[in-house]
């Protein structure tokens, strides 16, 4: 099975604050993260998680990322330091990725965009970054776990299936 996320921020105080997650301290917020992944991942799932991982400040991230099941992929985000995107625990990184999935064409970047390669032939458009503060617009969603429940999502659940 394949997931999607983006926005986890974990170790990252702000976001208590600014996207009024729910917890009192980011070590609630972090362990919360990491057991609503872990009920929803499997450990030989396959998750692209669409940048904005953890502060660099809050630790390894190849230690964090052992904790979280599944074979994981990394969209860079514009808050994810080197010493995330070097981390050896993922299977790839990159800024952008298309790839094909249940049958769809999945543009994947941290960032919405206005237009997108194939829009034209139905592609869809997986994005973080805006925390679910965006309009929804046709065929592009916001993965980021502001905007699905604090956990990764499937695209069938995103559209409805």
């Amino acid at each position: 099975m394949i997931h999607f996320t983006a926005d986890t921020h974990f170790g990252d105080p702000r976001v208590l604050r600014l996207d009024r997650r729910p917890f009192s301290s980011t070590a609630e917020h972090d362990a919360a993260l990491v057991r609503s992944w872990n009920e929803t991942v499997g450990p030989s799932d396959e998750v692209w998680h669409l940048g904005d991982v953890m502060s660099a400040n809050a630790g390894d991230c190849t230690v964090l990322l052992s904790k979280l099941h599944g074979r994981k992929h990394l969209i860079i985000g514009n808050n994810d330091p080197p010493t995330t995107t070097s981390s050896s625990a993922w299977e790839s990184v990159q800024h952008y990725a298309e790839i094909r999935h249940d049958g769809h064409h999945l543009v994947l970047c941290h960032y919405a965009f206005r237009t997108w390669n194939h829009m034209g032939r139905k592609s869809i458009n997986l994005h973080g970054h805006s925390h679910g503060r965006l309009k929804p617009y046709f065929r592009q969603f916001d993965v980021g776990v502001d905007a699905r429940g604090l956990r990764p999502v499937t695209l069938a659940s995103i559209l409805g299936q």
